[in-house]
């Protein structure tokens, strides 16, 4: 008698419990779909502002390709400056306003040539601080012939300080110039990601919640309730 009374509590708890596990995986499944949903939403706005600040933020510095700022045009630059091993830009920004982070990228390449036509092709840290003065020894020269040494630098008559590299000069600005241009462009990549993961999150959050509606998640929960249901059963005393 005890047995069949034993057996038949454990026939009725199986299916509650299966009952309690099943709800459990559906609301499961509706919390994780709706935080995907959300999170989802937040990425894609934040990818939209950070492109929008990209643009609004260039377009306040009214920057304007010059004409010289094609493909063809800055290649017979660089030839006829004899700039060699360089590389030179392929996106062309003449007469267009600098209002996104691939043309800011763009804008950039072609300052570092126009750079380099104005330093004969030397780059900052080829270039020495001062202007050397005549009868400088070869080896306190840098290969743009100025020099780093104060001994040997140009001094200015009237302040009796040496003189400054100004094509040196020029790599300070153009450094800062193009770092901030890069910058946008990285920031609007940025930007671009969030969107692509906000459309990821939100897909997978419209999946997590149709397999809910679906019922393709009872099956793990009549797995596991199923398993409970065929426990050994208990010994009659």
């Amino acid at each position: 008698m005890s047995t069949i009374t034993a057996e038949n509590r454990v026939a009725t708890a199986a299916p509650a419990k299966r009952n309690v596990i099943r709800k459990l995986f559906e609301w499961g499944g509706f919390g994780a779909g709706a935080i995907l949903v959300a999170f989802g939403v937040v990425a894609i706005v934040m990818g939209f502002s950070g492109r929008s600040t990209v643009s609004n933020s260039l377009r306040l510095e009214k920057i304007v390709g010059s004409p010289d700022m094609t493909p063809a045009l800055i290649a017979k630059e660089a030839k006829d400056a004899g700039l060699k091993g360089v590389d030179l830009p392929t996106v062309a920004v003449a007469g267009k306003v600098i209002d996104s982070g691939p043309r800011a990228r763009a804008f950039a390449s072609y300052m570092r040539i126009h750079t380099l036509e104005a330093t004969g092709g030397y780059t900052y840290a080829e270039m020495g601080r001062f202007a050397a003065k005549p009868g400088t020894p070869k080896a306190q020269l840098t290969p743009d012939g100025a020099t780093s040494n104060r001994d040997y630098a140009l001094l200015d008559p009237k302040t009796k300080q040496p003189v400054s590299n100004g094509a040196r000069n020029v790599w300070v600005t153009e450094t800062a110039l193009t770092t901030a241009l890069n910058t946008s462009y990285m920031a609007q990549q940025l930007g671009n990601f969030g969107l692509v993961v906000g459309i990821a999150l939100l897909l997978s959050g419209f999946g997590f919640t149709i397999l809910a509606l679906g019922g393709a998640l009872r099956s793990g929960a009549w797995f596991f309730g199923r398993r409970s249901a065929t426990a050994p059963k208990p010994i009659a005393v």
